[in-house]
């Protein structure tokens, strides 16, 4: 099983960013999946989920309106479109997929919001 992120970068507040997670090795329609946060010195956030089919999904309040995430079923793919970053945004980012029986995670991209 291997969920890799990628897409983090150094971006000016008020920019965007698009992560992307490849998800291998599981049967990824089966499976809910949300994009984490973990800042330093700070609990890791849920950012946003979005159910196994795409039909549906929730966000943390922080985020709302600012952030979507989607799921390509097709290509094994899971995405988070940031727009109208902050500085407070700034932290590892990390796709995490679940079923009722099996959890897996990333290792993370990292997102710094800087002028």
């Amino acid at each position: 099983v291997q969920l890799v992120e990628s897409g983090g970068d150094l971006v000016q507040p008020g920019g965007s960013l698009r992560l992307s997670c490849d998800c291998r090795g599981f049967t990824f329609s089966r499976f809910g999946v949300s994009w984490y946060r973990q800042a330093p010195g700070k609990e890791r956030e849920l950012v946003a989920t979005i159910i196994s089919s795409g039909s549906r999904s929730t966000y943390a309040d922080s985020v709302k309106g600012r952030f979507t995430i989607s799921r390509n079923n097709a290509k094994n793919m899971a995405y988070l479109q940031m727009n109208s970053l902050k500085p407070e945004d700034t932290a590892v980012y990390l796709c995490h997929a679940r079923n009722s029986l099996y959890a897996y995670w990333g290792r993370g991209t990292q997102v710094t919001v800087s002028s």
